[in-house]
């Protein structure tokens, strides 16, 4: 095959042809909707390590009404670590169904303890009530919904106390069934060794210039993978699954079946060392298959300072792609099939738009429901006082790319208002529809800020359908269903149940398809996870429809 043919072939793979440009429109509404959330890290002259990575942001309807909740992760005093008073506390806020929401974090026995960093969420014990693991400097607590408002701390009962105090940092986690017997397993994902008493002093030696230590100058930590034993127990299986084989310092992990066996995979963005990719073998067992399947390190062959991913099929080939956010940079990893990768930063637009800012949380959605995956990323540098070493920024605006086909992303900030693009020190972020209009909404956590909450108010005229999915014999959440939409237009989409999105964040485990012009839907294809097939055809837009696994 020549050259020129070559690329018409690659081009004619890489999904849909350039679609008009739908601008997408945030309205910045936390202060209004009652959210007044501030995430305290405790930020100090000492530059203790744990003060810049957290934290976290939960979507959960903790009390099943149909309107999704909240749930923002916190810090703790340093170095004792702990929640000396409410202004650390992690919080919960229900939604009141109205655009406004009540703080209920003490009526439900959320607040937490320690110095927490991420938040998953799932019903591990399948009985209807969606649960909440919180990972932690040294504490990590599993928080049992018991479908009365309230929770109860579990850990120790579960058997996921961890390996004590002063031993492990956990920064991420999230719930996937990876053995496919139709109970959640939990992936913790370790950082490195960390104690009060061990940082070492970086940063030049003069007042104000001390800063937060580069990853090389702590130690690694593997990571855990918990079995579910379905009686309310997990079991530590990292060692026999070849998890615990692999040291990094990992920052945040995302699930699908990239090479679409029937078993959920899973990558792990690395800081500083090669990302992760962990193939399921099907038997209980991982291979580590980043380095041959091209993502372990960019294009350059670099390894990056990975924060956040989401893995999703971004160009609506069926194959989940991989989206990474770092320190100064971004990587888009578009899934080839057979099990590889190709780096499409630059070919994509995103290495440009991307290269200002420093990301952290982020997400593959459709924002504008135009049919297409868009990305949005919550962005700041790692350094506080990093404008003393040089012409970047510490507190950043938040980004939007706009997929426009042809696997290409524009810049969306032209088409929203000023007062979304508030420049802050931006860490998680999580995605729902919380007034459920069809529109993904974002909630945003800030070091030392108030969080935002991001309204999308972009054309109401494009249409789009929700799928809330309850397994069966598969977990009841589903995560790990994978779906194919097809609209009236021929267009087809895919996409997956998860929760795991971003940085240290647990995302809305609605499944969402912007459909454009599109007013009808010609078929819904699911594949549960315990490998029953479902079709549905012709349901109508502009909807959630909720859909029960067959018996």
């Amino acid at each position: 095959m020549g050259l020129a043919s070559l690329a018409v072939a690659v081009l004619a793979n890489m999904g849909t042809a350039k679609a008009p440009f739908v601008p997408v429109v945030f309205v910045e509404t936390a202060k209004t909707a009652g959210i007044e959330f501030v995430l305290t890290n405790h930020a100090s002259s000492q530059k203790y390590q744990i003060e810049t990575m957290p934290a976290g942001v939960g979507v959960i309807d903790y009390d099943n009404d149909g309107f999704e909740d909240l749930y923002f992760i916190n810090g703790a005093a340093i170095p004792g670590l702990a929640k000396t008073d409410a202004s650390y506390w992690n919080r919960l806020y229900r939604n009141n169904r109205d655009g406004t929401f009540t703080d209920v974090t003490a009526e439900a026995g959320v607040a937490g303890e320690g110095y927490s960093m991420a938040v998953a969420v799932g019903d591990y014990d399948n009985d209807g009530w969606d649960d909440l693991f919180v990972a932690g400097v040294n504490r990590n607590v599993l928080f049992h919904n018991n479908g009365d408002g309230t929770f109860t701390d579990v850990t120790r009962k579960a058997g996921l106390a961890g390996a004590g105090p002063g031993k492990v940092w956990s920064i991420s986690a999230g719930w996937f069934d990876f053995d496919r017997d139709g109970r959640l397993d939990l992936f913790v994902v370790n950082y490195c060794k960390w104690a009060p008493d061990k940082d070492p002093y970086c940063g030049e030696k003069k007042p104000g210039y001390r800063a937060y230590c580069h990853p090389k100058y702590y130690e690694g930590l593997p990571n855990t993978l918990y079995h579910n034993n379905g009686d309310g127990t997990f079991t530590d299986v990292s060692a026999v699954s070849g998890i615990a084989a692999y040291v990094g310092k990992g920052m945040t992990v995302a699930f699908a079946d990239y090479d679409d066996d029937g078993w959920m995979d899973m990558f792990v963005a690395n800081d500083t060392e090669r990302n992760f990719l962990f193939h399921n073998d099907g038997n209980g067992k991982f291979t580590e298959a980043g380095l041959r399947a091209g993502v372990a390190y960019n294009d350059e062959g670099v390894a990056i300072s990975s924060m956040g991913a989401d893995f999703r099929d971004v160009d609506n080939d069926g194959k989940p792609d991989l989206f990474v956010t770092a320190l100064e940079s971004v990587s888009l990893f578009r899934n080839l099939g057979r099990g590889s990768f190709r780096d499409a930063t630059y070919s994509s637009g995103l290495g440009l738009l991307g290269r200002p800012w420093s990301g952290w949380g982020t997400g593959m959605v459709d924002l504008n429901n135009d049919g297409l995956k868009d990305i949005f990323n919550a962005n700041s540098h790692v350094m506080d006082n990093t404008e003393l070493y040089g012409s970047l920024t510490y507190r950043q605006p938040n980004s939007v790319f706009v997929n426009v086909g042809d696997a290409r992303f524009e810049d969306a900030r032209a088409g929203s208002r000023q007062d979304l693009w508030k420049a802050r020190a931006h860490r998680g972020c999580a995605f729902g529809d919380f007034d459920n209009d069809g529109r993904i909404d974002v909630v945003v956590s800030s070091l030392n800020e108030p969080a935002e909450l991001l309204r999308n108010v972009s054309d109401p005229s494009q249409h789009w359908v929700q799928l809330q999915l309850t397994g069966r014999r598969s977990n009841r959440d589903a995560i790990g269903a994978k779906v194919r939409l097809v609209s009236a237009s021929g267009l087809a989409q895919y996409n997956h149940v998860t929760t795991s999105v971003g940085y240290a964040s647990s995302s809305s485990r609605r499944v969402h398809f912007g459909l454009g012009n599109d007013p009808r839907i010609l078929s819904i294809e699911i594949k549960w996870p315990c490998g029953k097939t479902q079709q549905v055809e012709g349901p109508r837009t502009d909807q959630c429809i909720r859909l029960t696994e067959p018996e």
